[in-house]
């Protein structure tokens, strides 16, 4: 997957949510998370992808489409 995809990904999963409200409910920094979604980080860890798919409650596979 790429970087932009995941970016495009989160974005719609997040919907109305802010990016500091998913960042806390994910436990990673808003900064972090900023990051992935400006589509700049490549390969976040699998840990990485499951606190994210938690945090929106949804599978992790959801993130890899």
């Amino acid at each position: 997957m790429s970087s932009k995809r995941l970016a495009a990904v989160l974005k719609t999963l997040r919907g109305d949510m802010k990016q500091e409200e998913l960042a806390q409910r994910a436990k990673v920094s808003r900064g972090y998370l900023a990051t992935l979604e400006a589509g700049h980080k490549k390969n976040p860890s699998l840990g990485m992808l499951k606190k994210l798919a938690k945090a929106l409650g949804v599978p992790v596979t959801e993130l890899l489409e």
